[in-house]
């Protein structure tokens, strides 16, 4: 369970310089305490009533120290001279000791807990990107992260010292009168446990807040990534209206349950404040109009009393801020205690530990079973011998498990039953990185960065040579559209790479995964969505790479497929048939029946 552990978990590479940047501060403030006191000593002065006993004994030291008689001018020259090092003296030491660290602290656990963030961001089960957004998970990252950032300086920086100022303005008041010492103590307590047990329940509300303001970020990321399909479909009036109702279901919940509880809570905090100060004053006046406190005294109360009181609206402040940030700073928290994919621990590894292999691409499906939830099960039993070299087509209707098949083969899951050898070594036993290393895929849909050509050629290979890249691109014909681009290979292709058609991000795809020169190829619907003219190009571009390493390509279109080495039809998880585009066209089953609808244009389900 998260609660405010965690929150202070989160500094804790710096907690010896927070605290001792948190007593620093905490001793300044108190320190501040000496004026309104020494000015209270002045006043006794000025009026011919005696110092305190303390400063009679430092005015005499100093006296001696300095031969001088004991006169009031010496007196108030000894006073002067403390008021002059409690404030100017220290005023350019504070910042150094007490905002740097604080901001720094800041600043460095924000650097340390980005990186944190971005591992498991990278480590995180691909199953929890099938149920979250982008936008969700950046935007509960961004504001817990934040809310970390400006929460620091805050409460360690003012509000624990101010308390601390509080504290001694207590200790100072009963060393004057321990009867208004209590009194005062009385009306903290109520102040501050009233306002602690209000806000508990206003946390409850601010964390429903965030879920739902999560849920409104969430889907304009959605409509921002899905902008084309808005616009298509003519549902920008309907989006907005949307959105709109959740806006306004935000803004009621804020304004008159959030906000409105707040404003109620330091309402009655203001009223119950001023009568306190009015009774200080009162019994502070009615004590020296008797004679039982002297002026210097009365000011003093009085003086270091309000300033007591007057720090309960900051302190109030910075406790409802807390607040209404305590919500999306524990949720980050939940959010860094997810379970992590069976990977992570490849981020740890430095590119010299990263174990390298080199295979002949020789693959073997042993009785394998997958199944995502035990009620349905996805693979079952399936066992499969691919030679190396081979080129091998998964085909099959939509839910046969052919991409799953992949994922497996990737080992982005692990059957819950069989094996998968790659030469005759378990993946699993395997180095997950360097036996990732040596496979290659272009997925249906490729995914391109915000950047140059080259730079989305060469991300999986950072190290490849100007004329590999070249050869690549010409084995994938990348070179037929590179012409056009204003700048060639260092051409800015936008972001998701949107300055590029889908056959041209398709052929960006191969050329990428060629440059990996891998064992193990892998064609997912490579060619599914493209049109006919880009499917051709991306056919030519496979085809003169079948038989120079292990190609397994998944397709719905068995254009693609025809030259394989080896058909395997799956359905409902399992294989059914297996054979060359000939012998299974002559079998008359599944693949034939597949074959005929595409050829007569009817729909495949």
């Amino acid at each position: 369970m998260i609660n405010l552990q965690n929150i202070l978990r989160y500094y804790r590479s710096y907690w010896a310089v927070a605290l001792f940047s948190i007593a620093a501060s905490s001793v300044f403030e108190m320190i501040d305490l000496t004026v309104p006191y020494i000015i209270g000593q002045l006043l006794n002065l000025l009026s011919q009533q005696s110092l305190d006993l303390p400063l009679q004994g430092l005015v005499h030291q100093s006296a001696r120290w300095l031969q001088r008689p004991v006169d009031p001018t010496f007196s108030v020259n000894v006073l002067l001279a403390i008021i002059f090092v409690v404030t100017v003296v220290r005023a350019p030491i504070q910042p150094w000791i007490g905002t740097w660290f604080h901001w720094d602290i800041a600043l460095r656990s924000r650097r340390d807990h980005t990186g944190k963030a971005i591992k498991k961001v990278l480590t995180l089960p691909l199953e929890f990107y099938d149920e979250n957004n982008a936008g969700r998970v950046s935007g509960r990252i961004a504001r817990g992260l934040s809310n970390h950032t400006w929460t620091y300086p805050e409460i360690a920086g003012q509000m624990i010292p101010k308390i601390f100022r509080v504290i001694g303005i207590f200790v100072l008041i009963l060393l004057i009168d321990w009867r208004i010492a209590l009194l005062f103590l009385f009306s903290f307590v109520l102040i501050l446990g009233l306002t602690l047990k209000n806000l508990r329940r206003l946390v409850d509300k601010e964390k429903f807040l965030d879920q739902h303001m999560e849920n409104t970020e969430s889907r304009t990321s959605e409509i921002i990534t899905n902008i084309k399909t808005v616009k298509a479909f003519a549902t920008e009036a309907k989006e907005l209206k949307r959105q709109q109702k959740r806006l306004r279901r935000e803004f009621l919940f804020v304004d008159y349950r959030i906000h409105r509880g707040y404003v109620t809570l330091f309402s009655w905090q203001r009223l119950v404040i001023e009568s306190s100060v009015f009774i200080v004053l009162a019994t502070t006046l009615w004590a020296t109009l008797r004679g039982q406190m002297s002026l210097g005294h009365f000011v003093t109360t009085l003086t270091v009393s309000s300033m007591a009181y007057s720090e309960l609206e900051p302190i109030s402040h910075m406790v409802e801020v807390f607040t209404r940030r305590y919500a999306s700073m524990t949720r980050f928290h939940e959010f860094m205690q997810l379970p992590v994919g069976q990977d992570a621990a490849t981020l740890a590894d430095v590119p010299e530990a990263v174990r390298q292999y080199q295979f002949t691409g020789k693959l073997h499906l042993d009785q394998v079973s997958f199944s995502y939830s035990p009620e349905r099960p996805v693979l079952q039993n399936i066992s499969l011998l691919i030679e190396p070299r081979q080129t091998v087509a998964l085909v099959g209707r939509s839910g046969s498990g052919k991409s799953t098949l992949v994922k497996l083969l990737f080992r982005y899951f692990d059957p819950q039953s069989g094996r998968i050898l790659i030469d005759g070594q378990d993946t699993r036993t395997l180095d997950i990185t360097g036996y990732r290393k040596r496979l290659a895929i272009v997925h249906q849909e490729v995914d391109v960065f915000n950047g140059t050509l080259l730079e989305n050629l060469t991300y999986g290979n950072p190290n490849a040579t100007f004329a590999e890249v070249q050869a690549a691109c010409q084995v994938a014909r990348v070179d037929e559209f590179l012409r056009a681009l204003p700048n060639g290979y260092y051409t800015i292709v936008g972001e998701r790479g949107m300055r590029l058609s889908g056959g041209q991000r398709q052929r960006l795809g191969i050329a990428r995964a060629l440059l990996m020169n891998p064992d193990v190829l892998v064609f997912d619907e490579a060619t599914s969505s493209l049109d006919y003219e880009s499917e051709r190009a991306i056919q030519l571009a496979m085809r003169s790479i079948l038989g120079t390493r292990t190609t397994l390509i998944i397709a719905h279109r068995l254009s693609t497929v025809r030259e394989a080495d080896k058909i395997v039809v799956l359905d409902q998880g399992q294989i059914v048939e297996v054979g060359s585009h000939a012998e299974l066209l002559n079998h008359g089953g599944i693949y034939h029946r597949l074959h005929m609808l595409q050829e007569t244009g009817e729909l495949i389900a």
